[in-house]
């Protein structure tokens, strides 16, 4: 018998006193009650705990803010997806490392020895402070949001939920899905905070406001 089948035979066993799927409760909160602008103050709030920068501004101003964040940075990655006028203001395109595409995807090497990284996002969760990444065209592979040590994430305050339900009911479980809570830290038994562990070091979060209803979760 392979391991294949051994494991498959023991799985039945066990299936063989209960083989139905009981139905799971579902009573915790599926729903949130926050507004749009109270969304944005506990999303604030709980990036502000964790650490990262936070400017929350019009859409307008989002290439003038990716520019002052990026000020100093001598090379940095973007998604091949990535809004071309975000980074309309680059003087130095030598600057910029496209990914995927037509770019082709850069090595580990290469992103260890870039700067920074700008991706958009797909959908964030309020309390938790958590910030979702699918891997759609403008947030790219994982590894470019991983590997540089400076991460500058765009948040519309369109795509911010109150609680993780509504998040998931907006995203394909199918997609390589990436949570962010905060910069990468850990710590150890006596609770010494150390930063840049797995991940990158620093996290800069540009919320955009805008105008009109916010769709339904």
């Amino acid at each position: 018998m392979s391991t294949r089948e051994h494991i498959l035979a023991a799985v039945r066993t066990a299936l063989q006193d209960a083989p139905a799927v009981p139905d799971i409760p579902r009573t915790y909160r599926q729903d949130g009650n926050l507004n749009a602008e109270e969304r944005i103050d506990v999303l604030v709030d709980r990036l502000e705990d964790y650490k990262a920068g936070v400017t929350v501004v019009d859409e307008a101003a989002i290439p003038a803010t990716i520019q002052g964040l990026l000020a100093g940075a001598r090379s940095y990655v973007v998604p091949a997806g990535l809004d071309p006028a975000w980074l309309a203001w680059e003087t130095e395109p030598s600057r910029v490392k496209y990914d995927g595409g037509g770019h082709g995807a850069r090595s580990v090497t290469d992103l260890d020895a870039t700067d920074a990284v700008v991706t958009s996002s797909a959908v964030t969760v309020a309390e938790s402070g958590t910030i979702i990444l699918d891997g759609s065209p403008d947030q790219g592979r994982r590894a470019i949001s991983l590997i540089p040590d400076h991460h500058i994430c765009v948040v519309h305050s369109r795509d911010i939920t109150q609680i993780l339900p509504e998040a998931l009911r907006r995203l394909d479980g199918t997609r390589p899905l990436t949570m962010i809570s905060g910069p990468s830290a850990t710590s150890d038994i006596e609770l010494e905070r150390v930063e840049g562990v797995h991940g990158p070091r620093r996290l800069d979060v540009i919320i955009t406001k805008q105008s009109g209803k916010l769709p339904a979760s």
